[in-house]
Parts: structure tokens; C-alpha cells; sequence
């Protein structure tokens, strides 16, 4: 078994936990924040736009069943990567894009995915994602975890009302058929 770990930072990470969680290889998927200057921070002080944190997700996985340029794939299926000011209607810099890579090969990986996007023509502008290098994770407080599986109509409501769901749909056809 190969166990390897990816971060991806895609707006309200409650959003960001489901897609990958139901797949094949997925050992856990984590809420969290990263990218930022304060030591483990809370929910509140990242919301205050204050620690430079955006929310994430941070993924184990076994890369012999789902490999890493899966995830990405999956990842940019998830977001807007247009936009550089948050995600659909969470904005600020803590609900912005990012892959944080943890090695040169998933640097490599992340950079080629973006680039083959922006020559795609698939959006008509250009693609917003910040490619990063990892930084230290802290998991979020526990009711994040799994938000979806808690409080699975509130997250219904959320991905529909925040402009999410439709945007997946139109740019990415319904990946539940």
C-alpha cells in the first residue's frame, strides 16, 4: 500500500469532504485550515480574514488505487477555479483556491492539470488556483468533521443555495450518473 497525503483548499471545506470520501482508496479526508501565520487556529480567527488560513481538506489515500492525478482531476470538478476571490458566495481569502503540494511530483502533477485547463477553453477566463507548497495542517474543530454525514440537509441546502451545485452541473455535467 502506498499512503501518500494531498491538501486542496476549494472554499467552505464542508463541501470539499463528500466527493472524495465516497471514492475508492480514500483513507480520511479532513477539515482544516492551512496556508496561514497563526498556530493552531480556530474557526472564528480564520472566519476574521486575520491568520492568512484558507479552509481545506486534507486527503490520505492510497495512491496504487486512487492516484494523485485523480484527485486533482476530482478536485477541479469541485470549484470554480476562476475565481480568485473565495467560492461561489463565501468570499475572502480563506474560502480561495489552492493545491498545497507536499513533494515536486504532485508540484509537477497540479501544474500540468492547470495548464492542459487553461488551453482547454473550457472557461473563458483564466484559471485562478494557487499552487502552493504545503504548510502545516490543523484539523478543524470537530462539528466540521464530516459536516454532510451530521447535518445532511443542511449541506443539501448549503451546495444548492450557495451557487455551487449549479455551477458543477453547467460546467461539469451531473458526475453522479
Amino acid at each position: 500500500m502506498s499512503r501518500d497525503i494531498a491538501t486542496f483548499a476549494g472554499g467552505c471545506f464542508w463541501c470539499m469532504v463528500k466527493p472524495f470520501d465516497e471514492q475508492p482508496g480514500i483513507e480520511s479526508v479532513v477539515s482544516g485550515y492551512t496556508g496561514g501565520h497563526v498556530e493552531n487556529p480556530t474557526y472564528q480567527q480564520v472566519c476574521s480574514e486575520t491568520t492568512g488560513h484558507l479552509e481545506a481538506v486534507q486527503i490520505s489515500f492510497d495512491s496504487d488505487i486512487y492516484p494523485y492525478e485523480k484527485l486533482v482531476e476530482t478536485y477541479f470538478t469541485l470549484i470554480d477555479p476562476t475565481d480568485s476571490g473565495g467560492q461561489f458566495f463565501d468570499r475572502g481569502e480563506s474560502y480561495t483556491t489552492a493545491i498545497f503540494y507536499h513533494n515536486e511530483e504532485q508540484k509537477a502533477i497540479a501544474e500540468d492539470f492547470k495548464a492542459r485547463l487553461d488551453q482547454s477553453g473550457q472557461f473563458n477566463q483564466p484559471i485562478a488556483v494557487k499552487i502552493l507548497p504545503a504548510k502545516t495542517f490543523y484539523p478543524a474543530e470537530e462539528y466540521h468533521q464530516h459536516y454532510y454525514k451530521k447535518n445532511p440537509l443542511h449541506y443539501e441546502r448549503y451546495s444548492i443555495g450557495s451557487g455551487r451545485a449549479a455551477f458543477i452541473e453547467k460546467h461539469w455535467g451531473n458526475r453522479d450518473e
